[in-house]
C-alpha cells in the first residue's frame, strides 16, 4: 500500500509516494519527462515487498509538487539538492538511487557531486552528462534526434502544441515511442490529469530550458565512483545506443544491461527484468 506524503526539501515541498518498511534500505526513484511518480507504479510494490523503503517523488514542477516559476530553479544543482533533501527527510545518510530520463540525469549528477550519499546507482536510458554533452555538440545524428528538445526552448508554443486536443500530441508521442501496450488508456488518463494541473507543463518543460543557463565548463569532473547499473533499451527513439557503453566507461564499476528489443520506456515494457535487476543489485 502506498502513502502519499508532502515532504519539505531544499525550500520546496514535493509530493512523494512512500512504501515499504520504515527501517528498510532506502531506494529513491526519480522519474523523467513527461511522467510523475506514477511512472514507477510497477517498481514500487516489488521493491517494497523485497524489504526496501521506497520514495517516489513528483519532482519539482510536476503533478502535485511545488512549481517554482524561476527558470534557474530547474538547474541540475537544485534538482539534485531536492533528492538529497528527501534522503535527509527519511533520516538516512545514504540511499540507492534509480533514475529514468531526466530523473536519470539527476541521478548521474548526484553521483558526481555527492557520491558519499549513494549506496548504488541505477540508470535507465539516459547517458552520463559528459557523454550527452559530447554527442549534443559533435554528433549530427544525435543532434537530429534531439530536435524536439530544441523546440522545447521556445516560449509558450510547445505548451500549446502539447496541450492541443486534450494532450493528443503528448499522448501520441509516448505511444509512438514505446512498444504496443506499454501505456494503457487508463495510464494515459493519469498522465493527462497530471499534465493539466495549473502551470505544470511549463514547469516540466523548464527542465529542458534551464540547462542552457549553466556554462558547460562549470560542470563537475566526469568520473563516477559509485557502483552503477545501466539498463538501456536499444530502440530508444531519442538517444543513440552508442552512448550506453560510453557512459559505462565513465564509471569505476559499471554493469551495462542492453535490451535489444526495448525502447526508452524500459521500466514499463520490461518491469519484471528491471525489478529483478534492481532488487538483486541492491541486496548484493
Amino acid at each position: 500500500m502506498y502513502e502519499h506524503k508532502l515532504i519539505a526539501t531544499n525550500g520546496i515541498t514535493l509530493h512523494t509516494v512512500v512504501a515499504g518498511p520504515e527501517d528498510g534500505p532506502l531506494v529513491l526513484l526519480l522519474h523523467g519527462f513527461p511522467e510523475f511518480w506514477y511512472g514507477w507504479r510497477r517498481q514500487i510494490p516489488a521493491l517494497a515487498a523485497a524489504g526496501f523503503r521506497v520514495l517516489a517523488p513528483d519532482q519539482r514542477g510536476y503533478n502535485l509538487s511545488d512549481k517554482p516559476r524561476d527558470l534557474a530553479a530547474y538547474r541540475l544543482d537544485e534538482l539534485a539538492a531536492d533528492a538529497l533533501g528527501l534522503i535527509d527527510a527519511a533520516g538516512r545518510q545514504r540511499a540507492f538511487v534509480v533514475g529514468h530520463d531526466w530523473g536519470a540525469m539527476v541521478a548521474w549528477w548526484l553521483a558526481l557531486v555527492a557520491p558519499q550519499r549513494l549506496e548504488r546507482l541505477a540508470i535507465l536510458n539516459v547517458p552520463h552528462p559528459h557523454v550527452a554533452r559530447r554527442h549534443l555538440t559533435g554528433d549530427p545524428e544525435q543532434q537530429k534526434r534531439s530536435l524536439y528538445a530544441a523546440f522545447f526552448q521556445l516560449p509558450w508554443l510547445p505548451e500549446a502544441v502539447l496541450r492541443a486536443g486534450d494532450w493528443r500530441v503528448a499522448e501520441q508521442a509516448m505511444r509512438d515511442s514505446s512498444l504496443p501496450g506499454a501505456f494503457s488508456d487508463d495510464d494515459m488518463a493519469e498522465y493527462r490529469r497530471a499534465w493539466g494541473r495549473p502551470g505544470a507543463m511549463t514547469t516540466m518543460l523548464n527542465w529542458y530550458r534551464a540547462q542552457l543557463q549553466r556554462p558547460m565548463d562549470d560542470w563537475p569532473a566526469p568520473r563516477v565512483t559509485v557502483p552503477t547499473t545501466i539498463i538501456w533499451g536499444m530502440k530508444d527513439f531519442a538517444l543513440r545506443d552508442v552512448m550506453a557503453a560510453e557512459s559505462a566507461a565513465e564509471c569505476d564499476e559499471a554493469e551495462l544491461i542492453a535490451l535489444p528489443d526495448n525502447t526508452h520506456w524500459v521500466q514499463h515494457e520490461a518491469p519484471d527484468l528491471v525489478n529483478e535487476t534492481l532488487i538483486t543489485r541492491f541486496k548484493e
